[in-house]
């Protein structure tokens, strides 16, 4: 189950997601190449991705920033920019354009800080958008907790996309970073779930003065949880059944 497509259209253009999208984007295609060459590649994110084992030395801290726009394959980049296209907009609409980029980077410094204190002695090279992504998230779910986003959901032998409220939709994703940490070892690699769960908690916490300063509850009583613009239509709201 994952999320396609929500119906809220961004107010106004949405610059710095486009600009996220775009470096980020136009990183990896920058070194795409050197995954045929692994020890190319291994110098590359020993340079620039976020080692835990090195910033708890007291090296490398600016790797916590880099690390932020380096990915680890074509389904690792192309879920994170996924989400960062669904909840970017909104969420940058509300913040303001600058505001809203500091946000950003800072959801992702404090996910990769999570990650490191959640595995401070992995030599594990760690690397992706994911964890600011979630802060973007999480300052959603703060604002617009009953927007509507289309979920495709996958059980086997078909498929099927309609719409949920948001809150429903991250508050399982988060749970599921939630448990996927506690049963994972940091040490082991994999996903950094413990940073996912971070930034998405990163993401309310540095939410909440906007969403105070609107008014807090009465914001979300003027809105009904949702962006403060018309919803989208959409033709289609599903896909027919794929039978055996």
């Amino acid at each position: 189950m994952f999320p396609i497509r929500d119906h809220n259209p961004s107010g106004r253009t949405p610059y710095v997601t486009y600009l996220l999208l775009v470096a980020n984007i136009a990183i990896f295609l920058s070194y795409v190449g050197l995954f045929q060459d692994p020890r190319a590649l291994n110098a590359l994110f020993f340079e620039y991705a976020a080692i835990p084992a090195r910033i708890t030395s007291g090296d490398g801290f600016r790797t916590l920033f880099s690390s932020m726009f380096l990915h680890g394959g074509w389904l690792h980049l192309a879920g994170n920019m996924l989400f960062l296209w669904i909840f970017g907009d909104n969420v940058e609409d509300e913040m303001g354009h600058i505001p809203f980029l500091v946000f950003y980077l800072a959801t992702g410094l404090a996910a990769g800080l999570l990650h490191v204190m959640s595995a401070p002695y992995s030599p594990v090279p760690t690397v992706g958008a994911s964890g600011a992504i979630a802060g973007v998230m999480g300052g959603y779910l703060l604002l617009f907790p009953r927007a509507r986003v289309d979920i495709l959901l996958i059980l086997i032998i078909f498929f099927r996309i309609f719409p949920i409220p948001a809150w429903i939709m991250l508050v399982l994703w988060f749970a599921l970073q939630f448990i996927g940490g506690l049963g994972s070892d940091p040490d082991a690699g994999g996903v950094a779930y413990w940073a996912h769960a971070g930034g998405f908690i990163a993401g309310i916490v540095l939410t909440l003065p906007l969403w105070l300063a609107r008014g807090g509850p009465q914001f979300w009583n003027r809105t009904q949880g949702h962006p403060p613009h018309p919803e989208a239509t959409y033709s289609r709201s599903r896909i027919p059944k794929v039978h055996r």
